[in-house]
């Protein structure tokens, strides 16, 4: 049964644990290239490299290119409510919780993938 990660540290331990981190990681690679921001994550990445590496394109959107920013929450299927509930007053506390809805929600697809 699916069960969700309390934080990004937590989501990547299950990614590891049930050996689909590599899953992951293509599966970011693949929702950013369809929102036209490629990413291009190594597979050899290391998970702390991995979280920031995410969380820095996704703040440079979100300053610089906000449509973008949506187009990719959009394709990648964020929940709006999530998005909506949080504080947008600081913009490096933002990105780290986009993140984690991001990789929440890509974690969540690789999971059911792999389950049925």
């Amino acid at each position: 049964m699916y069960n969700p990660p309390a934080n990004i540290d937590a989501l990547i331990s299950q990614a590891e644990e049930e050996h689909l981190y590599f899953k992951l990681i293509e599966q970011v690679n693949k929702d950013f290239a369809l929102a036209n921001e490629s990413l291009d994550v190594p597979s050899s990445i290391f998970p702390f490299e991995f979280k920031n590496l995410v969380q820095e394109k996704i703040y440079k959107l979100i300053q610089y290119k906000f449509a973008e920013y949506l187009n990719l929450l959009y394709i990648i299927d964020v929940p709006e409510e999530q998005i909506k509930k949080l504080d947008g007053s600081d913009l490096v506390e933002l990105s780290e919780q986009v993140t984690f809805l991001v990789l929440k929600r890509e974690w969540q697809k690789v999971w059911f993938r792999n389950k049925y």
